[in-house]
């Protein structure tokens, strides 16, 4: 073996690449930050050869390669290093791998100094070879290169790479690798709480026999504060779990099965609470007020008047977010609480989930979900299949075959179960879905035996069993450890636009604030020093500028303080909880079939509908309904049809347009009993539906012979079920033949001879069968693209299907071409020899041998027809994605399913029209990602340079791109390329893609995000965007669960954004300004006052009845501005939903609003103030010769102000209900009442005893009247009327001409127009050639010939209900 090789080119083949190439049985690479840490480490000339295949038995069949000869395990093999045996089963012999049955892969870690290592002494696993130094071993197969070997893909890199940039970051150069790490050793327990090493690493310190491989002396930390120093499971060796043995797993403390979505907990409750409270800086001020106000000698006014408001608001929220906060905790409880049947010595007991632990032994039911992540042991179904839907991990319902090892696939008794010894080591817990690495130990025959575990025995939480009667398991992750709890993100603090608008817009006010209060305090001493002498009735001391100054600031601080208004927040709260309200008693958006209402979860984020840019939804059960309908057929160029439309119905067979017309389901049955050429094609093809398939019929016994399918795939099923309704039944399978029901009378047996299997190369399935007839036939069905290039020869029938696939393909359906061929037998004995010796290769391309032998005996077919099966759209998908797209509202699709479906349902929801270009990118890596971004890229600005008019573009990316395309450095162009694009669609996407992709979004644009789905694996998609909308759906409540608001139906998403979300947020940003302006109008009197009474800070208005300003007299208009105001009505909002672009572009709520209402505000003051001090000139001389004096004065002003400011509401309203009428003119009611009850009342208890007899002089004057009530308010509103007046004639904005529709009742010119432009791309639709058609195959590739063959469905069950295996 030469040592200069590459490190992942064992054989030394170089490149030429014509030997076999030696998969490293690494799991696949999962991103492609870790490829370039595992192979370019040191050279730049490093090659890396592309793996195969997964198996693990690659080189076995090529023993008669020469480069294979030394290998350890491998043909001819010598001992080598200084007599190192290669470890044999049962061997104590430095055990290398857990995954590979040859045992020549490196162990997990390489810190496994014996002396601390706990397994040692426990098995004789670790016993030999325990410090040997690697590098420096000759002829160890895997040191070449400088240990890159270690960095198998390590578990942590899968969230993006997250931790492997961070690692780049903190130089820990690409030879760091996450193996190498301790196991349990007690040793780097201790060093771990030295170091304070982070989640992300958890190193060792040098021992004193110190290795010299790379990660043993990398020593990392940061000051160690208390709670850093818990490890991440994810970094730590193997896991080793003991079956049936409790006490053995007790000792290491696994995490037990709990999960919790809560926000807060007892302790953290108060500071993420208060820290989030006073991340409000309105909070931070009014706090700050509150401290100043206790002075004594600084401040004007009462010291409660902010700090009990303060805390009423404080209280209100922290009793909201318990109330919130406590919901989610009893569903979490729920949930822990669920029963789940656990082994407890040789019976099955119940216990709560909660109690699970990892180890124990599980009987999991039919349709139950399991309770943890658990290791397949054994099912009722033979060898151990069983089926499992993971709709809430991936959002796919079709269902998934998992397969429990061979070796314990018959244990299906309890008291089998309970003598299992053994144990599994297993991966420790991490994010990755797709991939499982595990060995489990048994007793067998003596000695030990390691069998490797696979994904494919993984049955994890969040998925439910489905079609099989039991499973049994062992638990190998508990609670927070789950794949599905590694894959959720953490409840984030949501905080809305507006109100980081309004904490900037709070700090300009303070900023004002101290303008004035400077302005002030400096006319305060200047006062002093030039004319303080004269002013004796003052009591001016001696005068220290520097102190007096401040201690003016302060005062004058608090003076001008209810410029912010303290109320503003408690009011914006309520407003919003009640539009929630109004959300969920929306009767428009309440589905009456489920009984579900919107509910809305989140009251905060109600303003933040209108604003949306970007809707992220899933596909799978939320713009679809998940279920798969066979609705049309076209046999030898004739179409039948479940519902046939009125203008294509055929009446009369004779009739001469019957060749155009289209046949209904009943006539089908009528042609194929009718005899003739026809009917034998209409025989074939549903013989060919009713056969070749992988569904496996159940029987139940119960009813008599009711027969349930049980599809991998939701489209075999319908084509199985399509196949009944015409009267074929497929009634049993065994694993060489299987038997349909014709007519309910006569039986056929057909007898199965091979399966050519579906995968997304081949994109197509093939069955032979020895017909009831004698003769062989090869039954095929695929996409029409591959089918039709192996035609024996097309004729008119052809021509004509073809055309009806279009039709078919126009309509948004699933289609699939149904073809077959006689072979002859000799022709079949020929190929049979061929595709045996395909299907016994051993050297890892079986796959591909087995396609060209397919392909051998998949020719010269005849066509019998094509079917379309429609993905049923919700109700109204394409209506309500076309109108947000009209609104300016892009929407993205990321789902689960294949790229072909993905794109068929891209059509038929409308998300992508006829005339789109659609940009695809479907790369292997991230070189060939970056190239096809950037061209793609380049092409299309270099079409926007040369002026040509854009096409619309649509962009459909594979997840396997989309891993590259959000690298570091490419997610930017991707994300430029993809925002040019008007619909986005990504398929095969993981949950976390889904959450990395809104990310990315959110990170660089700007814009409100919202993301829409309905299963589990979109809710960490749901919590990163911005709104989170959850369809409390089919596939349970989890998304709704963590949502912030939940809706029935997809298309409520109209009303809910187009209405509500632009309501809420034109009412909220009204509110505000307008609190704004009546809080500057009145307060900023004061101001003016202070340059006439020497800037003491005398105060014009009582000081209580100044506080009741915003909490009694201008509380209900605002209330009614938010609640009820509606700038245009329901219906017009959706019939124009352009007029959204207002709201989302924050028309209503732009920085420069807020200055012009604050000026408003100033110069409504300026014009009260001196027009006040006119009318009272010389203190009010009354007719008796006395004098008013001040108070009468500042009484009257603050009426005045009151009257001014509920005027101004009244010009803003849009609508005027009962309740604008309670709330405006009857607040002013209320303060005509409230002053003369409280003017008399209070000076008698001895507060406010400024209002002594002030009243009978007031309510006598003509002069108050005139002025407070009618002069200066109309006065104020002069130029707010004329402004209005002005807008709206001359500069009217879109709304106002809505308005005006919605006023006169205007009829809408537009529908007949749309009418035609429909007519006119139905044209345009039928004259383009579809560019590609999806078909209706979304089995995953995986062994369909492995179910045909296990199952006799005409066999008994056995005692435990198993059944079992027919092959024997």
């Amino acid at each position: 073996m030469h040592h200069h090789q590459d490190s992942d080119d064992l054989l030394g083949l170089g490149d030429d690449g014509n030997g076999a190439t030696y998969s490293s049985g690494r799991p696949p690479p999962i991103d492609d930050h870790d490829m370039l840490e595992a192979y370019n480490a040191t050279h730049a000339d490093d090659t890396v050869h592309a793996r195969i295949s997964t198996s693990h038995d690659d080189f076995v069949g090529t023993s008669s390669h020469p480069a294979t000869a030394g290998l350890p395990g491998g043909p001819d093999h010598a001992a080598v290093g200084g007599g190192l045996q290669p470890p044999s089963l049962g061997d104590a012999g430095r055990s290398y791998s857990q995954t590979s049955g040859l045992n020549n892969l490196q162990r997990y870690s390489d810190i496994d100094n014996d002396q601390y290592s706990d397994t040692a002494s426990a098995s004789g696993y670790y016993a030999s070879g325990g410090g040997i130094d690697e590098e420096n071993v000759p002829g160890l197969p895997l040191n070449q290169g400088k240990g890159n070997h270690r960095s198998r893909n390590s578990i942590m890199s899968l969230g993006g790479g997250i931790y492997g940039r961070a690692r780049n970051m903190l130089g820990m150069g690409p030879e760091y690798s996450e193996m190498d790490l301790p196991l349990t050793d007690q040793g780097a327990r201790l060093d771990r709480a030295v170091s304070g090493t982070t989640d992300a690493t958890a190193t060792d310190q040098p021992h004193p026999n110190q290795r010299k491989t790379p990660g043993a002396t990398f020593k990392f930390g940061l000051p160690s504060l208390p709670g850093r120093n818990k490890i991440d499971p994810a970094t730590l060796g193997p896991r080793v779990i003991h079956l049936n043995n409790p006490p053995a797993n007790a000792i290491n403390k696994y995490v037990d099965n709990h999960v919790s979505t809560a926000k807060y907990n007892i302790a953290t409750f108060l500071p993420k609470f208060l820290f989030e409270q006073f991340s409000k800086y309105a909070n931070l001020f009014f706090l700050f007020t509150a401290i100043l106000q206790q002075i004594p000698n600084i401040s004007p006014t009462n010291r409660y008047t902010t700090i009990v408001p303060l805390g009423i608001v404080i209280a209100v929220s922290a009793i909201k977010e318990m109330v919130e906060d406590n919901r989610r905790k009893s569903s979490d409880s729920q949930l822990n609480r669920s029963p789940a049947k656990v082994l407890r010595g040789t019976r099955f007991e119940d216990i709560k989930w909660i109690d699970v632990r990892v180890g124990d032994v599980v009987r999991v039911e039919s349709e139950e979900p399991f309770p943890a992540d658990i290791v397949l042991l054994a099912s009722s179904e033979p060898e151990g299949l069983c089926y499992i839907e993971t709709a809430n991990l991936d959002g796919e319902t079709n269902l998934k075959i998992k397969q429990g090892i061979p070796e314990t696939s018959g244990m299906v008794s309890s008291a089998e179960l309970a003598r299992l010894g053994g144990r599994i080591r297993s991966e420790q817990p991490n994010s990755s879905l797709y991939t499982y690495e595990a060995t489990l130990t048994m007793q067998a025959g003596g000695g030990e035996k390691e069998l490797p575990l696979a994904p494919d025995q993984l049955l994890l939480r969040g998925a439910t069993l489905r079609n099989t009667p039991w499973i049994h398991g062992v638990v190998v992750f508990t609670g927070h450890e789950t794949k599905l709890m590694r894959n959720a993100t953490a409840t984030p603090i949501k905080r809305t636009n507006v109100e980081h608008r309004v904490n900037t817009q709070i700090l300009m006010l303070g900023g004002i604030l101290i303008v004035l209060s400077a302005i002030s305090s400096i006319g305060d001493v200047v006062v002093r020093v030039t004319i303080g002498h004269d002013l004796w009735y003052l009591d001016y001391g001696s005068l220290n500028v520097a102190s007096r100054f401040f201690g003016d600031i302060f005062t004058y601080w608090i003076l001008y303080s209810n410029l912010v208004p303290i109320s503003l927040f408690v009011t914006a709260e309520i407003i919003k909880y009640y539009q929630a309200f109004l959300i969920s008693s929306d009767l428009d958006i309440y589905y009456p079939e489920t009984d579900t209402p919107a509910n809305c979860r989140t009251s905060s984020l109600v303003e933040e509908l209108g604003q949306v840019e970007y809707i992220f939804s899933d596909k799978t059960g939320t713009l679809t309904c998940n279920m798969m309908e066979f609705r049309q057929c076209s046999i030898g160029g004739i179409q039948y049809a479940d519902e046939v439309p009125e203008d294509r119905r055929v009446l009369d067979d004779g009739d001469p347009g019957a060749s155009q017309g289209i046949y209904d389901f009943k006539a089908l049955q009528r042609h194929r009993l009718a005899g003739g050429s026809g009917s034998e094609g209409i025989e074939h093809f549903l013989t060919l539906l009713g056969t070749c398939h992988t569904v496996i019929p159940e029987t139940n016994t119960g009813e008599t012979g009711a027969i349930k399918y049980q599809a991998a795939s939701p489209d075999e099923g319908a084509l199985v079920e399509g196949a009944v309704t015409l009267g074929y039944k497929f009634v049993a399978r065994q694993p060489k033949a299987v038997t349909i029901m014709i007519d309910e009378e006569r039986r056929e047996r057909y007898e199965l001879l091979a399966v050519c299997e579906f995968n997304s190369t081949r994109k197509r399935m093939s069955c032979i069968y020895r017909c009831p007839d004698g003769r062989i036939r090869c039954y095929t069905k695929g996409a029409d693209t591959v089918i039709l290039e192996r035609l024996g020869h097309r004729d008119e029938a052809v021509e004509k299907t073809l055309l009806h696939l279009e039709e078919y393909a126009a309509e948004g359906l699933r289609t699939l071409c149904l073809a077959m061929r006689e072979v002859p037998e000799a022709e079949f004995r020929e190929w049979w020899d061929v595709f045996n010796t395909a299907a016994t290769t051993v050297s890892g391309n079986r796959a591909e041998e087995l396609d060209k032998a397919a392909e051998l005996i998949e020719h010269d077919f005849t066509l019998l027809g094509a079917t379309a099966i429609e993905d049923k759209l919700q109700e109204g998908v394409p209506d309500t994605i076309h109108t947000l797209q009209t609104a300016g509202i892009k929407v993205w699709v990321l789902t689960g399913d294949r790229q072909e479906t993905a794109i068929n349902i891209g059509m038929s929801c409308k998300l992508i029209s006829e005339d789109m270009t659609l940009l695809i990118i479907n790369e292997d890596n991230l070189e060939a990602t970056r190239s096809n971004i950037q061209k793609k890229v380049d092409a299309i600005r270099s079409q926007h340079a040369g002026g040509v008019e854009m096409e619309t573009l649509a962009l459909v990316i594979d997840g396997k791109s989309l891993t590259y395309a959000l690298e570091k450095d490419l997610e930017k162009l991707f994300l430029d390329l993809a925002v040019m694009c008007k619909a986005v669609i990504c398929c095969r996407v993981s949950p976390l893609q889904k959450a990395l992709v809104v990310k990315l979004v959110k990170r660089h644009l700007k814009s409100i995000l919202l993301a829409i789905g309905d299963g589990a694996n979109d809710v960490s998609m749901i919590q990163a965007a911005h709104i989170g909308i959850g369809i409390s759906g089919v596939e349970g409540l989890q998304a709704a669960r963590s949502a912030d608001v939940s809706i029935a139906q997809f298309r409520f998403l109209r009303k809910l954004l187009l209405v509500h979300g632009a309501w809420s947020y034109q009412r909220i940003s009204k509110v505000i300004l307008y609190f704004y302006y009546k809080n500057t109008a009145l307060f900023i009197t004061q101001f003016w006052y202070s340059f006439q009474n020497a800037f003491s800070g005398q105060v014009i208005y009582e000081s209580w009845t100044l506080s009741f300003f915003n909490v009694i007299f201008t509380v209900l208009p605002p209330f009614v501005l938010g609640i009820f105001d509606q700038f245009v009505n329901a219906r017009l909002l959706d019939r124009y939903p352009q007029l959204y672009q207002l709201s989302q572009k924050g028309v209503f709520f732009r920085t420069h609003n807020f200055w012009s209402w604050v000026g408003n505000g100033f110069y409504h003051s300026l014009i009260l103030y001196f027009g006040s001090e006119l009318i009272w000139w010389d203190d009010g001389v009354l007719p008796d010769g006395k004098v008013a004096g001040h108070w009468v004065w500042g009484t009257a002003l603050y009426t005045a102000g009151l009257v001014t400011v509920l005027g101004k509401a009244a010009l803003i309203t849009n609508i005027w209900t009962k309740y604008t009428l309670i709330a405006i003119p009857g607040s002013l009611a209320i303060w005509f009442i409230f002053l003369p009850i409280y003017a008399t009342a209070a000076p008698k208890l001895g507060f406010s005893e400024e209002y002594t007899n002030v009243l009978p002089i007031l309510f006598s004057d003509p002069n108050f009247w005139l002025m407070s009530v009618v002069a200066l308010p109309a006065l104020c509103l002069l130029r707010d009327f004329a402004w209005k007046y002005a807008k709206r004639m001359y500069y009217p904005q879109s709304y106002h001409h809505v308005q005006e529709i919605q006023k006169y009742n205007i009829q809408d010119y537009r529908p007949r127009m749309e009418q035609f432009q429909k007519a006119i791309r139905k044209v345009r639709q039928v004259q383009r050639m579809r560019k590609q058609r999806g078909y209706a195959f979304s089995q995953t590739d995986e062994s369909q010939a492995r179910v045909l063959q296990a199952y006799d469905t005409t066999r008994e069950r056995g005692r435990y209900g198993e059944m079992a295996s027919s092959r024997r």
